[in-house]
């Protein structure tokens, strides 16, 4: 698996990193893709317990509890390796930030250039940043300085919708990740369904279980230290709409089913994911557990 993912890294399109010496675009071999096992469609979302239930307050890793526990101790005497990002290579903070901050959401990312051109794109560095307002973060990089359509057309006309790609319609959502020419309809390239808006111009992705209505609020060009060059947009957008299929909520009408959304999420690389296990985990309120909290830290406090 490692050789499989490193292959394919090493064909990475020059695009992804911010560098004159980053590997040039390359198209991934047929026979790689065969290589690999065949997708299963079978249901793969459920709820368990934690992975030690027996915990106690204070007990940190507990690698008595269970063999991966153990097993994650013993690791720590590997060591650890570790990077000053100044002093790394542009193609190396990409790799090792895209492959540790995972799983990541995708947001389908619908919006209509200036020109009328319509656009459609995935993008991963994507994140619910408020709730109250309602809000969406996105950000875009420009790799080389070359802007993306999709920021562009944000800035530009300020709206878009932003829809959730579930395992269905996965090869459609990947094949608008190509980097066209802005004249490019990504719409009539993945053969989706553009779902009118109420509240902005650009359709939200009728295939998608969840879609939402956006505005942007406000945006901030960044730039790497001791650089005046912008490197990337961050975008704050404020969700006006929500549009969810029926079939993908839960009975209450407004929890979202994971099991039936099965979203689909990035990891480093060329990788997507689909959602395994979800661990069903309460909140620890301090009214209900401040005596034993509190005997527990001045234990610890005199080094009992």
């Amino acid at each position: 698996m490692a050789s499989y993912l490193r292959s394919r890294i090493l064909q990475a399109p020059s695009r992804f990193f911010q560098s004159s010496t980053s590997v040039p675009r390359s198209i991934l071999p047929a026979r790689t893709m065969s290589s690999l096992p065949p997708f299963t469609p079978g249901p793969q979302f459920k709820a368990t317990e934690g992975p030690n239930p027996a915990w106690k307050w204070g007990e940190g890793l507990a690698p008595e509890a269970s063999e991966l526990a153990k097993q994650w101790k013993e690791d720590e005497k590997q060591g650890w390796k570790s990077w000053t990002l100044r002093e790394t290579h542009g193609k190396d903070v990409y790799l090792l930030l895209a492959s540790a901050l995972i799983p990541r959401p995708i947001a389908f990312v619908s919006t209509i250039g200036a020109d009328g051109v319509r656009n459609l794109a995935p993008m991963s560095y994507f994140s619910l940043i408020a709730h109250e307002p309602p809000m969406v973060g996105l950000s875009f990089a420009l790799w080389a300085g070359i802007p993306k359509n999709t920021r562009d057309n944000i800035i530009a006309t300020k709206e878009f919708t932003v829809s959730i790609i579930s395992e269905p319609f996965l090869e459609a959502a990947n094949a608008c990740s190509i980097d066209a020419p802005a004249s490019i309809d990504e719409w009539l390239v993945s053969g989706l369904t553009p779902a009118p808006s109420e509240t902005v111009k650009p359709a939200w992705v009728k295939e998608s279980g969840v879609s939402f209505e956006c505005e942007l609020f406000q945006y901030q060009h960044l730039s790497a230290p001791n650089s005046i060059e912008v490197s990337t947009t961050f975008v704050m957008g404020s969700i006006k709409r929500v549009h969810a299929r029926n079939a993908v909520l839960m009975p209450d009408g407004v929890n979202i089913d994971p099991a039936k959304l099965r979203p689909m999420s990035r990891l480093g690389g060329f990788t997507y994911a689909r959602l395994g296990e979800g661990i069903d985990m309460g909140i620890p309120m301090w009214a209900e557990n401040k005596d034993v909290v509190t005997t527990v830290v001045e234990a610890k406090s005199k080094g009992k």
